[in-house]
């Protein structure tokens, strides 16, 4: 490997301060170009349950392509390969001989209609998070086959393309979610609770407090959760939006953690020191109504004074 290609796998990672999450994928395939050469690619992300993608990004292909991929992927040779060979990357030539793939239904149907002819593919895995990544460059020039040297080029790229992506996706979460404690964890799934991007911590998490938890979904449903924030089996989960998609935060409950969201709005407002009027003012209720909220959270927390309840805080803020 030579410096400069260090440096462009530098740049993967630090691309959070220009580059928006959704537009990643698309400008990283871009910029691979230089040291693999190529006509089109694909990246695609799936489960594992059913190898089909949830997202898919690509360059130079018309739309098709990918529902084409997965539904002759029963066809395709290169896929078992790439399965038993995960992070190594795999050329259509070195499973299936030329003369055999040119003249086999699958490149008649799937390949020769988008104009492929070449093909480099990389597969990884998160089998805890039940992903799945598929990374395929292409050539329309069947006189230019991947050369060795691209094939090694390819399988370091990849890996930290993938890897930059989810770093990228949970430094940006956490910028626009700058009150989330420190013990947390994140992921990104669908309305089905299937996840699309998932942290390791997340993973720990939820196998700790939910022990039966399913491999690639959360345990729980997220949208019961949908823009809310509640205890559940010793966890506190926060759910948020993201377009089509969810973010879902989990960290282990403290004593704060039970009460709602008004009642913290009071205990942090009188563990600053404002007296009742002042903290009413802050959060626009009745001075009477603060009361009632700290009389209840009293109750829950089981304490008995102001000074009680601020160092509680204290402790469970870690301060």
């Amino acid at each position: 490997m030579t410096p400069e290609f260090d440096h462009w796998i530098g740049t993967l990672y630090r691309a959070g301060a220009t580059v928006r999450p959704e537009h990643f994928r698309r400008q990283a395939l871009e910029s691979l170009r230089q040291w693999v050469p190529y006509d089109c690619a694909l990246w695609g992300t799936g489960t594992l349950e059913n190898l089909r993608f949830h997202t898919l990004d690509s360059i130079n292909l018309p739309g098709g392509f990918g529902e084409a991929l997965e539904h002759t992927r029963h066809l395709n040779p290169i896929l078992p390969r790439i399965l038993e060979q995960l992070g190594n990357p795999v050329t259509m030539a070195s499973v299936y001989p030329d003369d055999q793939f040119y003249d086999s239904p699958l490149y008649q149907t799937t390949f020769k209609p988008f104009g492929i002819e070449r093909i480099l593919s990389t597969g990884l895995t998160d089998e805890r998070g039940g992903l799945y990544t598929l990374l395929s460059v292409y050539r329309r020039d069947r006189s230019r086959p991947f050369t060795p040297e691209e094939v090694v080029l390819h399988q370091r790229a990849v890996f930290h393309l993938v890897n930059a992506a989810s770093h990228l996706v949970f430094s940006f979460l956490n910028r626009k979610q700058n009150d989330v404690p420190d013990d947390s964890a994140a992921c990104v799934c669908d309305a089905h609770g299937v996840y699309h991007e998932v942290q390791s911590d997340f993973l720990d998490l939820t196998e700790q407090y939910f022990p039966e938890a399913p491999r690639g979904r959360l345990p729980f449903s997220v949208e019961v959760l949908e823009d809310d924030e509640q205890a559940l089996n010793g966890l506190s989960i926060r759910v948020r939006r993201l377009g089509e998609l969810y973010v879902v935060r989990i960290w282990p409950s403290g004593p704060l953690d039970e009460l709602t969201a008004r009642e913290r709005e009071v205990v942090e407002a009188v563990s600053r020191g404002l007296t009742f009027k002042e903290a009413a003012r802050r959060l626009g209720v009745a001075p009477s109504t603060v009361s009632n909220h700290l009389y209840r959270v009293y109750q829950k927390l089981g304490v008995h004074s102001r000074s009680a309840l601020a160092k509680l805080v204290h402790e469970q803020d870690g301060s």
